[in-house]
């Protein structure tokens, strides 16, 4: 199952701090798109859907939709801040390359090389 660092799990918190609403949980999906094939996209989420898998961790709801299930079996999300990088960073064995950007990935199907 999806990993959560503690780096992440408090930028998550700052960030549901921030938007003064009532956030039920964080929704991490996988879409088809991105220089490589597919891209990664989060939001916060007023509610969990029908068929989401809700992973708890420290107080922090992380909703995952049974299409993406798949793509972040065994992925962990991080979150740098330093000189190098700044923001949410996915390392996700399901990936076999990565675009430069790090926010897109593809797989063996793709039919362009990662």
């Amino acid at each position: 199952m999806l990993e959560v660092t503690q780096s992440a799990v408090q930028a998550i918190q700052r960030v549901i701090a921030e938007t003064g609403e009532d956030v039920f949980g964080l929704r991490v999906v996988v879409m088809v798109g991105g220089c490589a094939g597919f891209r990664y996209r989060m939001g916060l989420e007023s509610s969990a859907q029908e068929g989401d898998d809700i992973i708890e961790f420290e107080g922090v709801k992380v909703l995952i939709d049974a299409d993406s299930r798949p793509w972040l079996e065994g992925a962990t999300i991080d979150f740098r801040d330093d000189l190098a990088e700044a923001g949410f960073v996915f390392d996700n064995p399901n990936a076999l390359g990565k675009c430069s950007c790090d926010k897109s990935f593809c797989d063996e199907s793709e039919t362009t090389p990662c």
